[in-house]
């Protein structure tokens, strides 16, 4: 799979805001090229509470894999009347607005979501961004993996409900403020 570039793109950064906005999105596949989104939520978070939230399927032009049905719950049935992604990921992108945005992995999501911001609205994704994968590889480096679920059982998050969208959001905060808690603890803050 050839790189895409992808020149309007935010910055990855490497600390903890106080304001900020969580995502996390579910798709069809893996590739933005040959997948459609089919979920999408936000947190917005302001001095560590969240004061808002946006969460929607999205009806998508082609069907949805068993893999994806099986990881998710996501059923075709559960979107056939959802709404378009034009609509849908209007309303995300000005809900975003210009936030530093959190999540986990969270070079997937964006990607997704700048190659379908420029194809409907003519220009990509420009918030910068935090990835709390990043974030725990450097802060807990001897746990089992840095999937989110472990990172969760670590800090001793439930994570039922986790592969939808807004229950990852949830997660994937809940690492983010424990992660923080434990950088501040190691620099002596």
């Amino acid at each position: 799979m050839a790189k895409v570039a992808r020149e309007q793109k935010g910055k990855s950064l490497f600390f903890f805001p106080a304001d900020y906005t969580v995502i996390d999105i579910e798709t069809s596949g893996l590739y933005p090229s040959e997948s459609e989104i089919i979920e999408v939520s936000a947190l917005r978070v302001r001095a560590g509470n969240v004061v808002g939230s946006y969460s929607s399927l999205i009806r998508p032009v082609y069907g949805i894999s068993r893999f994806v049905t099986e990881l998710t719950g996501i059923t075709y049935a559960m979107v056939k009347n959802a709404r378009g992604a034009r609509e849908v990921l209007g309303e995300y992108r000005e809900f975003l607005g210009g936030d530093v945005l959190v999540g986990h992995n969270v070079n997937f999501d964006i990607n997704f979501l700048y190659d379908n911001f420029l194809a409907l609205f003519g220009e990509g994704l420009t918030n910068s961004y935090v990835d709390v994968l990043r974030l725990s590889r450097k802060i807990i480096p001897g746990i089992e993996n840095h999937k989110q679920t472990t990172i969760a059982a670590h800090y001793g998050t439930d994570i039922e409900g986790a592969h939808r969208a807004l229950r990852d959001c949830e997660i994937c905060n809940a690492n983010f403020v424990n992660l923080k808690a434990d950088y501040e603890a190691l620099i002596g803050r």
